[in-house]
């Protein structure tokens, strides 16, 4: 069973950056499609960016050019580095797991989740 574990949520200034890690537990993480997420209270889930086995990636055009994704497979570690953050930027952020780019919106794994609180 695949676990993932987020970390690097916190409190931030409006303007400031973050890097969140997301650690996979379980062997499969090289062959899994990784991918990022986001939900605001009261809002849906909001997809944030997502990588690929060989590092091909797709960002959001919500944070295209302040948000960076890549992961390190010899660590099973996937990041997202966050700049120039929005105070409506204030999510609960997950990581998710799923063997297709075209599922990752319904992934077979997420974690539980990192707060990130941006104040403005």
């Amino acid at each position: 069973q695949e676990q993932l574990v987020e970390s690097g949520g916190g409190l931030v200034q409006a303007g400031g950056s973050l890097r969140l890690s997301c650690v996979a537990s379980g062997r499969i993480f090289s062959s899994y499609v990784m991918g990022w997420f986001r939900q605001a209270p009261g809002k849906e889930r909001e997809f944030v960016a997502s990588i690929g086995r060989f590092g091909g990636y797709t960002i959001a055009d919500s944070v295209k050019g302040r948000f960076t994704i890549s992961r390190d497979n010899a660590k099973s570690t996937m990041y997202l580095h966050m700049n120039s953050l929005k105070s409506e930027e204030t999510a609960v952020y997950y990581c998710a797991a799923d063997r297709s780019i075209g599922t990752i919106r319904n992934a077979e794994f997420w974690g539980q989740g990192t707060q990130i609180t941006v104040s403005s």
